[in-house]
């Protein structure tokens, strides 16, 4: 099994001050440490000239206060440069497992 160093990125609706009533995700990353449970590929045709690359991994990572109370805002795990998608989050205290699934293309911090 392979380990896992990376951040998480979570993202939390806060109310844009330049235009009242739109809401945007402000994106807050922490790190964290775990392993690699699942390490797999697949690519996916697309719509445009070359596949779009997904994995379907699972990460798990050990979970602090923080990634109890707000596992569901979880929006992205940065791991092998790449910030990716996160499609599901199972909680098994004291980890969460992380699901991933394509290229995050969201905000940052």
């Amino acid at each position: 099994m392979a380990k896992f160093r990376g951040k998480v990125g979570y993202g939390v609706s806060v109310e844009n001050p330049e235009a009242p009533g739109v809401f945007v995700d402000r994106i807050t990353e922490v790190e964290y440490t775990g392993n690699v449970v699942r390490n797999t590929t697949k690519n996916v045709p697309g719509e445009s000239l070359n596949d779009d690359i997904s994995v379907e991994n699972s990460i798990s990572i050990i979970a602090d206060g923080f990634a109890v109370g707000h596992f569901m805002k979880i929006k992205y795990v940065e791991w092998a440069g790449v910030r990716w998608s996160v499609t599901s989050v199972e909680p098994q205290r004291p980890r969460l497992i992380l699901n991933l699934g394509s290229v995050y293309n969201g905000p940052t911090p």
